[in-house]
């Protein structure tokens, strides 16, 4: 009786070791998503900042557009 007693003892660390690995392994993930959509958010932003660097003549021919143009340069902190 004993040594069935020890191979449900190991079999019960073994399952617990593996709920362990398997949380770990979902909190590794979700800071990898984290992470994945912060670089995609900055990506992003960029691109809307060299846009707008790109287009600032395009902002000045149209009517309102040099407010539009300060206000966008305002919310995406792009310098004029």
């Amino acid at each position: 009786m004993e040594l069935l007693e020890i191979y449900i003892l190991n079999l019960l660390i073994t399952v617990a070791m593996f709920l362990v690995l398997i949380f770990r392994a979902w909190i590794e993930y979700k800071n990898f998503r984290v992470m994945w959509d912060e670089i995609e958010r900055r990506r992003n932003h960029e691109a809307i900042k060299q846009m707008l660097k790109d287009n600032k003549e395009f902002f000045r021919k149209i009517d309102g557009g040099e407010k539009l143009y300060s206000l966008l340069c305002q919310v995406f902190r792009v310098e004029d």
